[in-house]
């Protein structure tokens, strides 16, 4: 999910052929697990961090979106440590069920956690997947801490934690502006929070967001909205509204070593698949070992509204892209 509050962009053209979204395109799949089990605490600089780790192979780090958490990949869990992996999902500090403190909030930081996470936990090279800011934050992963890593699968990737004031038209940049400061305010700021987090918002947004309306449903509602009940969670909107929005995955891209796969759902307003030129760039590389696939009747949140897809896509490209021992690993 972004971190911005929605704003109104042009419609664009695929950039490659989509992977359709139709049953007669797709080969039958039995019914998509869910992944209930119960979250594990870490202490990361006294804050209480939640993740999971599930299943045995070779790792896969799953991270979330802006507004998001772990139970945004329960579609995704089960059938990738089904295929052999070990498979971790993070609630990143200020988001889902760990610690909420009233701090500075930045890409970096949260990269930091990640990396330190992995230092205790995973303690091998792993693939880090993301969807929206969790893709950029892998795609961080992947540049700062290239020994972590033997891939990333990149989400409707974010292009920044917040819109760029110099990206952004004179009004639209005095109305962000001034929206961030009614938040980041005590006495404006619980008032517009409390608006926001409503479950009727909530599923106005998804509806704006998600090509595939079906996959809205009151568990996703209550994943996305319970977080937004506990202590703290205004001042960490208002934090991130306020932070800088962090590197441009331009900048990022060419510092890439590792094998990517880019999934992106064609019908994403907030990150429109026009954004996505630089990936089909970089598959159309013989140079670059870059997957780019668009996905038909999909928006934001690929991973949450075609699990069935996404889950093959995945799972497909780690046996044809990573090295052998990694999918006999996987296999055995």
């Amino acid at each position: 999910m972004t971190a911005s509050p929605t704003l109104p962009l042009a419609p664009s053209s695929p950039l490659s052929t989509p992977v359709s979204a139709s049953p007669s395109a797709s080969p039958r799949r039995s019914a998509i697990g869910t992944y209930t089990g119960q979250k594990l605490n870490w202490d990361w600089r006294g804050y209480d961090i939640k993740y999971v780790a599930y299943g045995e192979g070779p790792p896969i780090v799953l991270l979330h979106g802006f507004g998001a958490s772990i139970g945004h990949w329960r579609k995704n869990i089960p059938a990738i440590a089904a295929a052999g992996h070990r498979v971790y999902a993070i609630d990143l500090l200020g988001f889902g069920d760990s610690d909420k403190p009233d701090i500075s909030y930045t890409l970096e930081f949260w990269v930091k956690l990640i990396h330190d996470f992995w230092k205790t936990h995973v303690q091998e090279p792993a693939i880090f997947a993301g969807n929206s800011i969790g893709a950029l934050m892998a795609l961080m992963t992947l540049t700062t801490y290239p020994e972590t890593a033997t891939g990333g699968v990149l989400l409707n990737c974010a292009g920044s934690l917040n819109h760029r004031p110099e990206d952004l038209p004179g009004s639209l940049r005095f109305v962000m502006g001034t929206f961030s400061k009614l938040v980041s305010s005590k006495l404006t700021g619980p008032f517009l929070f409390n608006r926001v987090r409503t479950k009727g918002r909530i599923r106005g947004s998804l509806k704006q967001v998600y090509g595939n309306r079906k996959a809205i449903t009151p568990e996703l509602i209550d994943i996305l909205h319970s977080p937004a009940c506990q202590l703290g969670a205004q001042q960490v909107f208002a934090s991130i509204l306020s932070a800088p929005p962090g590197p441009r995955p331009s900048d990022l891209l060419p510092k890439v070593t590792q094998p990517l796969l880019v999934l992106w759902g064609e019908k994403d307003p907030w990150t429109p698949i026009s954004a996505a030129g630089i990936y089909q760039k970089l598959a159309d590389d013989p140079q670059r070992d870059v997957v780019f696939s668009a996905i038909s009747d999909t928006g934001h949140c690929p991973h949450d509204e075609r699990p069935e897809i996404v889950n093959s896509l995945i799972l497909n490209w780690i046996k044809t892209a990573l090295p052998a021992d990694l999918s006999t690993r996987a296999k055995s």
